[in-house]
């Protein structure tokens, strides 16, 4: 059986896509997963990245493209009432509902629809107070500990070298996006090209020109 690290956020449309295609997309396979929230912006702040959003083209495609691809795939998404918007308190209240700051997927399907199905502000102050009731974590939402293990989740994910979320880890190699699932199942199911030179060549191809900072 192969473990898979799910790196997400919920601030993530792609995230909260690609949650939801998971079992479809692994349907027949063997495998386990651990859920690990991370910030978001934090891994665009280390790699010197702008988030989708910042930029005004790319956040009304990346918009358009997420309705459309809910609707493909029979998935309900609404957009929230504003976005981006600070995940932190939802990014903690799931972190806070385990011990390891690893949520099961219950936890992580509740945080995810109350952002993408309700059309809300999906950081409203009283809506997370009301989605901590429901989910009733363990530990304190602002604690030191789930603070830490935040940013531990993050440290980890960029040690690996996760630059964006969703990011699927398995054995050591990243499978980042919604659609690397079927990439992702082709490597569970032992897909011959895996073993083969293309995925250490890409790692060695020389840039021929670098833009100046």
């Amino acid at each position: 059986m192969k473990h898979i690290t799910f790196y997400l956020d919920f601030i993530s449309p792609y995230a909260y896509l690609a949650f939801e295609k998971l079992p479809e997309a692994l349907k027949g396979i063997s495998y386990s997963v651990t859920y690990k929230p991370l910030l978001f912006a934090g891994l665009l702040k280390h790699h010197g990245q702008l988030g989708p959003a910042e930029i005004a083209s790319k956040r009304e495609w990346t918009y358009r493209q997420v309705l459309w691809l809910a609707q493909q795939q029979g998935i309900t998404l609404k957009l929230p009432a504003s976005h981006p918007f600070n995940p932190l308190a939802l990014l903690r209240l799931a972190a806070a509902c385990d011990v390891q700051g690893t949520p099961n997927r219950y936890v992580c399907e509740t945080i995810f629809r109350h952002v993408w199905q309700s059309g809300l502000e999906a950081a409203d102050a009283q809506r997370t107070v009301s989605l901590a009731t429901q989910l009733a974590p363990p530990r304190d939402i602002n604690g030191a500990d789930v603070k830490a293990q935040l940013s531990a989740h993050s440290d980890e994910a960029i040690a690996h070298g996760v630059f964006g979320v969703p990011t699927m880890l398995v054995d050591g190699k990243l499978f980042w996006g919604l659609d690397a699932l079927s990439m992702l199942r082709g490597y569970l199911l032992g897909e011959s090209w895996f073993a083969g030179a293309d995925w250490d060549a890409a790692s060695q191809l020389p840039a021929g020109i670098q833009r100046q900072k």
